[in-house]
């Protein structure tokens, strides 16, 4: 799905401004092991399957929907494993600060595919053979898969800045 209706008409108002959105990160394994990974349309790069929490739309439905949308997979969300907000800049200039919520999530049903226009491609990977991430998307996926279940943030006082690359 492409940018939400609303967001589109708070840029109308606010142009490239900063908006502060809600969004959630899907961490998905196969029966393999290997970690489900989507190569974005607008900058080609590598990232957990994430998108925006519509108003109204609980996170772990907009969870459930991204990772259908974007990859034609049915998952169930497992626990929210982190809560962290993180900057990103569009190649078109739009600046955001997203409040996103990780959640490990068990494959139910599907084929990893293409299923929209926000990715180049749909892959499963190796735990030991990812591609170049983000640092928010090594972030989702180290909060969801260590052992300690309890969801992960950023202590109090630290800054994005702050967190390694």
């Amino acid at each position: 799905m492409a940018t939400p209706d609303y967001i589109v008409g708070l840029r109308k108002h606010v142009g490239h401004d900063l908006l502060w959105l809600p969004s959630v990160s899907a961490v998905v394994r196969n029966d393999a092991g290997e970690l489900l990974l989507g190569q974005r349309s607008d900058d080609g790069r590598w990232s957990v399957i994430s998108g925006f929490v519509e108003p109204g739309e609980q996170p772990a439905t907009a969870l459930v929907r991204e990772v259908r949308e974007e990859t034609g997979l049915e998952v169930t969300p497992v626990r929210m494993s982190s809560a962290v907000s993180h900057p990103h800049t569009y190649p078109n200039g739009d600046r955001c600060e997203y409040l996103n919520l990780g959640f490990l999530c068990r494959l139910v049903a599907g084929t990893a595919r293409v299923n929209d226009d926000e990715s180049l491609a749909v892959r499963w990977f190796p735990l030991d053979r990812l591609p170049e991430l983000d640092k928010h998307a090594l972030l989702v996926i180290a909060y969801a898969l260590r052992e300690n279940q309890l969801a992960g943030y950023l202590e109090p006082g630290t800054t994005w800045d702050d967190v390694p690359d």
